[in-house]
């Protein structure tokens, strides 16, 4: 073998090795090196300040709603507008009646004031990755109930914009409702809005949870460490009011 031949050889192996060098450290990276979550921080109006560490690979869906409208600014100047002692703490709500829907526009999906909603990320709605249990800090998507209706489906698909933090472990959840993050921070914070005073409520059995000053949202912000969460898949919402309104030929407002 000639020896520039020997050496252009040697230059090719060289370079094979390199090249299977840098694939081998690539795969060993991708695999050694967990990918960091999106974090939230919630700043709530003379309050203080919630962190939250939110879970793409159990609610996918979910978090990315909840990415795209916090840091759109959908959630500023919003209110915690139902608040459960030792339950939970719900907010998002842009009516602030706990009827709001977000729409489209929020996700900056052109002009459309078209409401919407996202499918459940949950066991009772055939979605298995996510088991998050609903212990005290974790975050899930607040929905409708249409069961006694029949209409299952229709309420485990109705959830928006609202979302509900718990106060308290409650298994009963477990498995009913998408949870997609969990509290890191401002656990003190949390407990402030546990305590919020409500209102009596208006007729015995009725659930008092309607604050006497609600706590204003003044801004939610998802550090999303440089990863594109991309833009959630929606539904078309069911329409309660219609539904009855066919129902029983009447005009419910």
């Amino acid at each position: 073998m000639k020896k520039g031949t020997t050496i252009i050889t040697i230059l090719a192996i060289i370079i094979v090795l390199v090249l299977i060098g840098m694939v081998g450290f690539g795969y060993y990276k991708k695999i050694t090196v967990k990918q960091q979550n999106p974090i939230v921080t919630m700043e709530i109006k003379d309050v203080g300040i919630i962190k939250l560490e939110l879970y793409p690979d159990k609610a996918p869906n979910t978090v990315t709603n909840f990415i795209k409208l916090a840091n759109n600014g959908f959630y500023d100047g919003l209110t915690y507008h139902r608040i459960v002692k030792d339950f939970m703490v719900q907010g998002g709500d842009p009516e602030g009646t706990g009827s709001g829907s977000p729409t489209l526009n929020k996700l900056n999906e052109g002009d459309s004031e078209e409401k919407y909603a996202i499918k459940g990320e949950f066991v009772l709605n055939n979605f298995y990755d996510n088991d998050i249990r609903f212990e005290k800090g974790v975050i899930a998507m607040a929905r409708s109930d249409y069961s006694q209706m029949g209409l299952t489906e229709e309420g485990y698909n109705s959830a928006g914009s609202q979302f509900f933090i718990m106060t308290k472990d409650n298994a009963s959840l477990n498995g009913s409702y998408a949870a997609f993050g969990k509290v890191i921070d401002g656990w003190d914070i949390l407990e402030k809005l546990n305590n919020t005073e409500v209102k009596p409520a208006e007729e015995e059995g009725e659930e008092a949870s309607t604050p006497v000053n609600a706590p204003v949202i003044s801004s939610i912000r998802v550090e999303t460490n440089g990863i594109d969460y991309g833009t959630p898949e929606t539904v078309k919402p069911f329409d309660y009011t219609s539904y009855m309104n066919q129902l029983y030929g009447g005009s419910i407002q």
